[in-house]
């Protein structure tokens, strides 16, 4: 008689509910969230799209549920990017093949924030806004206001 899988054992063992979603099924949610919102569709809207309730949208989105291949070929059609974006700069990724840096020197790339930023209502609204304003005078000084409130003293 055969041994079960010990790490089958452990989950069965784990209340319902309690398992951590994993960190790839995460950023994936977090660049849907992203395309969703920068394309200003509602997880409602989405989800009509998709044939989903909003709270299916919403539970891809925080990674809590897996997105399956046919449903994530169905959300690139919909959201109008390649199956590739949800995975560009995911977790444990190989660096890109364009990348002119090569592995292993210098301070990795570090956009994880920023796109964590973008993901956010504040962050997507700030930046449209900021876009949109036609003087690089004024941009410069927003910049520089945002950086006094941040105590930031690096400077480009």
């Amino acid at each position: 008689m055969s041994k079960p899988n010990q790490q089958v054992a452990s989950s069965a063992k784990s209340p319902k509910g309690s398992r951590r979603p994993n960190p790839v099924d995460i950023h994936v949610g977090s660049r849907v969230r992203l395309q969703r919102m920068l394309l200003s569709m509602s997880q409602e809207k989405l989800g009509e799209k998709l044939g989903l309730t909003f709270q299916q949208v919403q539970k891809y989105e925080k990674g809590i549920n897996r997105i399956g291949a046919s449903r994530l070929f169905d959300l690139a059609q919909v959201l109008g990017v390649p199956v590739q974006f949800f995975y560009d700069q995911a977790p444990g990724s190989l660096p890109s093949q364009d990348s002119s840096q090569p592995a292993g020197f210098g301070e990795e790339a570090g956009e994880g924030y920023i796109v964590n930023f973008l993901s956010t209502r504040e962050g997507l609204e700030l930046n449209k806004a900021f876009v949109r304003i036609s003087s690089p005078k004024v941009r410069r000084h927003i910049v520089d206001l945002v950086r006094s409130l941040a105590n930031d003293k690096s400077s480009d």
